[in-house]
């Protein structure tokens, strides 16, 4: 199991790597790479800074996935809080795979929005759901998505699989 867990971390790890294969995004401004003025210098507003995403970074010698998940129980149990507002609407299924691990938080990196906005999966498999930051990336709405290692253990569903996730806005 651990070796598993080793090999997973890995290669998750290695799939960060810039590479001939690597597609290119935008970066998204954060509190340590300010917004830059656009083309023709109007300043374009900022996103709110996350509510759930506070979790530290993982130490560098992490190995397993207890010591890569570092959120606190509190947060686990706050991002694991359905939401009571009636303003959170459906915005499809994705296939997901684990993302970077040594990003922190409770995020998901998905095609299906095209802005940064909180929301929430589900995973069906286990009934579980959770509040996460959505994230945009490039393509169409039908390709994969990317996890955290703390929403996708937060919603039991298999760290080795490509589980099919509910995605949920607002809320």
């Amino acid at each position: 199991m651990r070796l598993g867990l080793i090999i997973l971390a890995s290669l998750a790890l290695a799939g960060c790597a810039k590479g001939p294969f690597s597609q290119t995004s935008q970066a998204v401004p954060t509190a340590e790479t300010p917004a830059q003025p656009a083309q023709d210098g109007a300043i374009r507003p900022q996103s709110r800074p996350s509510e759930i995403s506070v979790a530290p970074a993982p130490p560098k010698n992490a190995r397993t996935a207890e010591q890569f998940d570092t959120t606190t129980a509190s947060e686990r149990q706050e991002a694991a809080a359905v939401p009571t507002a009636t303003s959170e609407r459906a915005l499809g299924e994705t296939i997901a795979s684990l993302g970077d691990v040594s990003k922190p938080g409770f995020w998901l990196e998905t095609p299906l929005v095209s802005e940064p906005t909180q929301g929430r999966v589900l995973f069906p498999g286990s009934g579980k759901s959770a509040q996460v930051d959505l994230i945009p990336i490039e393509g169409p709405a039908t390709a994969g998505s990317r996890i955290s290692l703390a929403a996708m253990r937060l919603i039991e569903a298999p760290l080795t699989d490509l589980p099919t996730l509910k995605v949920f806005a607002g809320g």
